[in-house]
């Protein structure tokens, strides 16, 4: 029976019979889903150009021959809040239960460059995060964590080079050596100005931060990942996964243009570049994203920049589910949701995964949450079987068609923004910000009429209110934090730290790579503030793009 015969004789009487749920179907970026999914969809579709094995151009199976076959992917749960002391508890916890690798969150002042005795981090020290101002505080939030055997990711962008340089003098003083440590900044300041906010700088010195850091550690960090080129925080705001593709890798494009403009040749550098997504709800979609990020991003390595290393084509990724799908209403439907989109992180090859706690609607993850997240990555790991082969999707009439629909979508959205002159001017432009935020209104607008249900939210909703233990972050933090710092300013050589910052601002108005000036700073206590505003005072400081 071919398809037109079963459309007339079964699948339309069928329809008339029983009608369905809606008109239409379609995923959550739009892309229409047929009721079946055949040969047809994938008519001309070249099996080595597009599909091939998995290890190999172009990648779309996966960067590894054997996946999970051989490792697991890193399990990864972003902590941090309070101070170095509580946040290093619940790490060498977390580890203690077979996480494989740790990710910091980082308050609010930190990651902008404020102190914690700074007017400006009044009412936010500790409060989303761990509260770093000193090299001291970031020996003490790896007190007792060998660095040289824990991969640590740090979500920190404005002030990566900064908290890398702690993180590189804190090694020294365990005895490690810098070409021993394993991990990512995020260090992704783009989309910092386009949907997460915690930029300081403007984008040209900025975009000067981030290949000094590229530079610097293609030398004396080689097994360092550079950047973590970040589609999350976009998905976050409320684009699409198309939107979160195409931006996600526009944004690479534009980090990779600035490294080969500031004279870096893109094998030395490509290889270390990561990527960070979001998984959010739709399964099938999520797990399609993931597999066209990949193939386009080996083209994009392979054909527009000339890399010749096969390790420059491969997009290796960390993964994060999704936290503006979480509810405070009904909080256990959260370990629910957490699930699927971990799941679709497993079956679409991440490199890594957070998996967010039933409460983060309410509060920061209690510790019971946080150890249930990290069990459903253990048990989709060890029990459910999707790591047994690899790309265990791959075939799927369905999965493929996605997977090409979602490409062909994204390189609109690229090609358009190439005509506006790259990532960079498209955000200036506001163009970035006005897609994200009509994406964000269409997807408010039905849940509110329903078109889209959100269960405990929308629907099938109940009065009662589920107790939790939720954690509380001491009001007294600040406090204690004032204190700390002016114990060190009192303990520390001045002249040496004011020698230290006088090099430094002396080399940020020329053209000196600034990440040892950096690294020779900490080591003399100079706090992170007192370095931003040495920075600050050359580099100015960035306001808000007006979106129009």
């Amino acid at each position: 029976m071919d398809e037109q015969r079963w459309s007339k004789e079964v699948y339309e009487p069928s329809k008339k019979k029983v009608p369905e749920r809606r008109e239409e179907f379609h995923t959550t970026s739009g892309i229409p889903v047929e009721p079946v999914f055949n040969p047809r969809h994938l008519a001309g579709a070249a099996y080595e150009e597009k599909l091939g094995y998995p290890g190999a151009y172009p990648f779309t199976r996966g960067v590894q021959p054997a996946m999970y076959r051989s490792r697991f992917w890193t399990m990864r749960q972003y902590a941090g809040f309070g101070t170095a002391e509580e946040s290093n508890v619940r790490y060498r916890y977390l580890l203690s239960q077979g996480q494989t690798g740790l990710s910091v969150a980082f308050d609010l002042p930190t990651q902008i460059g404020y102190d914690a005795d700074d007017e400006l981090a009044h009412g936010e020290v500790g409060k989303v995060g761990v509260s770093i101002s000193s090299l001291e505080d970031l020996e003490q939030l790896f007190h007792e964590i060998p660095l040289d055997r824990v991969s640590t990711s740090m979500t920190i962008n404005a002030t990566a080079p900064i908290i890398l340089a702690m993180y590189v003098a804190t090694a020294k003083k365990q005895s490690v050596s810098p070409k021993a440590l394993n991990g990512t900044v995020q260090n992704d300041i783009l989309k910092e100005y386009v949907a997460r906010g915690t930029y300081r700088f403007p984008p040209k010195p900025s975009m000067r931060l981030i290949t000094d850091l590229f530079r610097y550690c293609a030398a004396e960090l080689p097994s360092w990942n550079t950047i973590s080129i970040s589609g999350y925080h976009m998905r976050e705001a409320g684009c699409t996964a198309v939107q979160e593709v195409a931006f996600t890798l526009a944004n690479g494009i534009e980090y990779v243009r600035a490294a080969i403009g500031a004279g870096l040749d893109v094998d030395r550098f490509a290889s270390r570049l990561s990527f960070f997504f979001n998984s959010h709800n739709n399964l099938l979609e999520e797990v399609a994203k993931f597999r066209a990020a990949r193939r386009m991003w080996a083209k994009i390595m392979r054909d527009r920049f000339k890399a010749r290393d096969p390790r420059s084509w491969m997009l290796r990724f960390h993964t994060q589910t999704a936290g503006s799908t979480l509810t405070a209403q009904q909080p256990d439907n959260n370990v629910v949701r957490t699930t699927i989109q971990a799941l679709a992180a497993v079956l679409g090859g991440t490199q890594s995964l957070h998996t967010n706690s039933r409460d983060e609607a309410l509060a920061l993850p209690s510790e019971p949450a946080v150890l249930l997240a990290l069990r459903t990555q253990q048990v989709i790991a060890h029990e459910s079987g999707a790591t047994d082969t690899v790309d265990p999707l791959a075939g799927s009439y369905y999965v493929e068609a996605l997977t090409d629909e979602i490409e062909r979508r994204a390189w609109e959205y690229i090609e358009h923004m190439d005509k506006l002159g790259g990532a960079l001017h498209a955000i200036e432009a506001g163009y970035v910000q006005r897609e994200i935020q009509d994406a964000a209104f269409c997807w408010q607008r039905a849940v509110e009429s329903q078109e889209q249900i959100v269960v405990g939210v929308n629907k099938f909703t109940t009065e009662a209110s589920v107790p939790m233990d939720l954690l509380k972050v001491d009001p007294a933090l600040r406090e204690r934090q004032v204190q700390r710092l002016v114990q060190l300013r009192s303990r520390r050589n001045a002249g040496a730290a004011a020698e230290a910052l006088d090099r430094l601002e002396k080399a940020a108005r020329g053209d000196q790579n600034l990440m040892p000036l950096f690294v020779e700073a900490v080591e003399h206590h100079c706090t992170l503030g007192e370095i931003c505003q040495v920075l600050a005072r050359v580099f100015g400081e960035q306001r808000e793009f007006l979106v129009a």
